[in-house]
């Protein structure tokens, strides 16, 4: 894609996203959208990397200067961002049928909220700096890597209880595909990332691998680039070794601060 130098499209949903956890909230619910009802969309590709969130056109649409934001060009080009917010948008507007979400009035869009508050609150930040401290921080800090690689097990945890009867996160009997699981499957996508194995949590594993099956939700990680991990495709041993190091990393700073998993 070329560098964006601002919007695009004149009508239907614009799409300003990267590849990252929250990026792929967007993109996956558009092409779940798109699918079910035939609702195509705009996408750009936002380089993190070279900043381009932080230029002026783009912060005239989120202040925040960060991706994921969409433009309703159908809606007298109203501006969205935060991907939790996004999610909630378009299933309030154009998830007439509830495929995805749950009825406004109902008991389960109050649960749906809930899961996706605890998501953007707990999972995405605390996992979030676990990936910072350990993959990008110049210096190995053990007091940082210890703390926020055990709070994210300990919400993995929570994570995998509630799945140890049901196959989505919110809904009736066994639960629904919706919202609030695509709210989550960016994150624990990438979990790996943080040394932390699938196979300590086998429901949220479990889970995962039901998710990947869905065409929407390959093609909406495709968009605009594939994560780095990817729970279909397994492991390269380049990447094998470097979680396996990492974990070295990551033992040493738990014993060192006397670190014991629990949860919740």
């Amino acid at each position: 894609m070329a560098r964006p130098t601002g919007l695009i499209a004149t009508k239907g949903i614009e799409l300003l996203t990267w590849g990252t956890p929250n990026g792929y909230k967007a993109s996956i619910l558009l092409e779940e959208l798109k699918e079910a009802y035939g609702r195509d969309y705009t996408v750009q590709g936002i380089n993190i990397i070279q900043n381009v969130q932080k230029e002026p056109w783009f912060t005239a649409i989120n202040p925040n200067g960060r991706i994921p934001a969409i433009v309703d060009h159908d809606n007298n080009d109203l501006a969205v961002f935060e991907g939790n917010a996004i999610l909630g948008y378009l299933a309030r507007r154009y998830d007439t049928k509830n495929l995805f979400s749950f009825p406004v009035d109902s008991d389960d869009y109050a649960r749906a909220e809930s899961w996706i508050g605890w998501q953007h609150g707990g999972i995405g930040p605390m996992q979030g700096q676990a990936g910072h401290f350990l993959l990008f921080a110049k210096e190995k800090i053990p007091y940082g890597i210890q703390r926020y690689v055990g709070e994210t097990e300990r919400l993995y945890g929570i994570l995998n209880d509630r799945l140890a009867d049901r196959d989505y996160v919110v809904g009736p009997e066994r639960g629904k595909y919706s919202i609030a699981d695509i709210a989550l499957v960016g994150w624990v996508n990438s979990l790996p990332s943080t040394s932390i194995s699938y196979d300590q949590f086998p429901n949220v594993k479990a889970w995962l691998t039901r998710l990947w099956e869905r065409p929407a939700v390959q093609r909406g990680f495709s968009i605009p680039s594939a994560p780095t991990y990817n729970l279909r495709q397994g492991l390269s041993a380049e990447q094998a070794a470097k979680i396996a190091d990492n974990k070295k990393i990551v033992d040493a700073a738990k014993e060192q601060y006397g670190y014991k998993y629990q949860s919740p």
